[in-house]
C-alpha cells in the first residue's frame, strides 16, 4: 500500500505506549495496533485529529506516501 503510517516512530519520539495512547484518543489498543501496523484501510479524521493532538504533531508526521513501483517501471 502506498500510504505508510509512521505512528510507531512518533510514539517512540514521544515516549508513549500503545495502551496509553489508545486510552487518550478513545480507541481500543487493538484498533491502534491495526493503524500502527499499516493494516487499516481507512482512518477517521477525528481519530487522526486526536492522534495529532496527543502526539503534538501534524498529519504529515504520521502519514507518508510512497508510490508503488509499477511493472512498467521495473523494466
Amino acid at each position: 500500500m502506498p500510504i505508510i503510517v509512521n505512528l510507531d516512530v512518533m510514539m517512540a519520539k514521544r515516549k508513549i505506549s500503545g495502551g496509553d495512547l489508545a486510552q487518550q484518543i478513545g480507541i481500543t489498543p487493538a484498533n491502534l495496533s491495526i493503524l500502527k501496523n499499516n493494516k487499516a484501510k481507512a482512518v477517521r479524521f477525528s481519530t487522526l485529529e486526536e492522534l495529532c493532538r496527543c502526539l503534538d504533531c501534524q498529519p504529515g508526521d504520521l502519514l507518508q506516501y510512497v508510490p508503488e513501483e509499477s511493472p512498467r517501471d521495473a523494466r
